[in-house]
């Protein structure tokens, strides 16, 4: 019997009860898994294996701090281990604690450089930050190390998609398939190179892969979006909009969404938010710009010609607004928006300043910043007090357009709403609705700017952009499509190219989109 090296010392009696707490682990018994660890930790004190192990459990039961702890205690007795280190950088990651997560995974590539796994996390979390060069040099050696390994590939060519290397990220999905013919993540990538078209061979490959029963629904989803960009792509638009709906259906399953709640939400929102405290200081945030609306509405392209301005760092979507938001409510023990009218003008202050701490890596360069998390409009309503020196953009693009771009893009995060044609109308009218009243209550920092109208008359919309940022005009702007910046959403090919008007996609469904048309203009109840 082969004895695993990582528990050369240990007696036979104590690896076993390590194999049983990682198999009762596996068992979905994180319970008896631990007790097993720790009775080995007990009587292997002096040995790091077992605390290796129960760092595992209390890292996939969340309880990131102590398996901190746990590794911290392995590290003791074994300083140069790099599995260690590469464990310990998840802990801190899960922690929070990027930068220390950073250091861990980079000394264990450096304890030992053929730590794949290492490198795959490294690579991970430098894309995750917007380090794209640093992602992709990390992710390469993974690949390198592990090639027969699906996720440094597809992260690989990702991170060369948001570095604008289209045709090198190509090769990698095309790789991945070559090892997986569904692997829908590789689909998604092929198919969100928006410049180059899939092929009939393609075509052929997706209808089998999605005929076939072994096939993840997950991958199924990925790979119904790839062939409905494929028939659209050769104007077959009913078999696209065959693929499309077979596809979001099947997601939908995976993920129902609730207009009832979500509308509840907002109406919640709407409420709470309209009488607010007064700052306790009027300027703060006044460093950042936050852009909001609908996904799939433009705001991947403002956010390109802001970031082009030598003043503005583009952060693309953050979580962070909304993870300040989550914190406040577990501390309050209660959910958000239910605890705004309780909170005065030093709680906005001190969540304000948490915003601001936990953004701070991307004024590092420049003095301003975007935040583009498109979902951040629910929110819009209590930055006057929270952050009221930051400014608001939305953007919305023909409304047909936008519903149905939705509709047929599969997001790397699937926005739940996006599934069904009525799902979408209301979305869109209820964020609509908010925002205009959220402007309403401040109309000199939330300011609408319309997609086609930045195409139609490009200098005096961008000037318009910048003078609303409190931005002075810089003529490099109108070359957004130069910069090299790393752009991390599906729009990273398009926002490459210079501006020109393109034709309507969905006008060319013609009457097959009707039903999506009669949703849009139903008249839904006022909020």
């Amino acid at each position: 019997m082969t004895i695993d090296p990582r528990m050369a010392g240990l007696p036979q009696a104590i690896i076993a009860k390590v194999h049983a707490g990682a198999r009762a682990l596996r068992d979905g018994d994180p319970r008896r898994a631990e007790s097993l660890l720790l009775q080995a930790c007990q009587q292997a004190a002096n040995h790091p294996e077992p605390l290796r192990y129960l760092a595992i459990v209390q890292l996939q039961t969340r309880r990131p701090a102590l398996a901190q702890a746990s590794l911290q205690q392995a590290l003791h007795i074994r300083p140069d281990d790099a599995q260690l280190h590469s464990d310990l950088g998840s802990a801190q990651a899960a922690l929070g604690d990027i930068d220390a997560a950073l250091a861990s995974w980079q000394h264990a590539t450096t304890l030992d450089p053929k730590h794949a796994m290492a490198w795959f996390n490294l690579g991970r979390n430098h894309q995750q930050l917007g380090d794209t060069n640093a992602a992709i040099a990390a992710l390469s050696q993974g690949v390198a190390l592990a090639p027969q390994a699906l996720p440094p590939r597809i992260l690989l060519g990702d991170a060369l998609v948001h570095a604008g290397r289209f045709d090198e990220a190509a090769q990698h999905y095309r790789a991945a398939l070559a090892l997986h013919p569904a692997c829908g993540d590789a689909w998604r990538g092929l198919s969100n190179i928006k410049t180059v078209a899939l092929t009939e061979t393609d075509a052929s490959a997706l209808r089998t892969q999605l005929q076939r029963r072994e096939s993840a629904d997950t991958d199924k989803v990925a790979m119904g979006h790839a062939l409905g960009k494929l028939e659209e792509d050769r104007g077959q638009h009913s078999a696209a909009l065959a693929a499309f709906s077979a596809a979001n259906a099947l997601q939908h399953r995976l993920t129902p969404w609730s207009a009832g709640a979500f509308t509840h939400f907002v109406e919640q929102a709407l409420a709470v938010s309209q009488q607010l405290p007064a700052p306790v200081d009027p300027r703060l945030g006044e460093e950042v710009i936050f852009i909001v609306g609908l996904p799939r509405s433009g705001s991947t392209l403002f956010e390109q010609i802001l970031a082009a301005h030598p003043d503005v760092e583009g952060a693309s979507e953050l979580p962070d607004l909304g993870i300040v938001l989550q914190q406040e409510s577990q501390r309050r023990g209660m959910p958000y928006p239910q605890w705004v009218p309780q909170a005065s003008a030093q709680d906005w202050q001190r969540l304000g300043q948490a915003y601001l701490q936990r953004t701070a890596r991307w004024r590092k360069h420049r003095p301003r910043m975007t935040d583009k998390q498109p979902d951040n409009w629910k929110h819009a309503g209590i930055l006057r007090a929270m952050l009221p020196g930051a400014t608001v953009i939305e953007t919305r693009r023909d409304p047909l357009e936008t519903a149905w771009s939705c509709f047929k893009q599969q997001f790397y995060s699937q926005p739940h709403f996006a599934n069904t044609l009525a799902d979408i109308a209301t979305y869109m009218q209820r964020c609509q609705r908010a925002m205009e009243r959220f402007r309403e209550r401040d109309p000199a920092r939330i300011h609408l700017h319309h997609y086609e109208a930045l195409l139609d008359t490009p200098e005096p919309q961008i000037r318009a952009l910048l003078a609303h940022c409190g931005l002075a005009f810089d003529p490099v702007c109108l070359a957004f499509h130069q910069s090299p910046r790393s752009v991390r959403t599906a729009s990273a090919a398009q926002v490459r190219q210079p501006l020109r008007a393109t034709a309507a996609r969905a006008l060319a469904y013609g009457a097959l989109l009707n039903p999506l048309l009669t949703l849009l203009e139903m008249t839904s109840p006022m909020l």
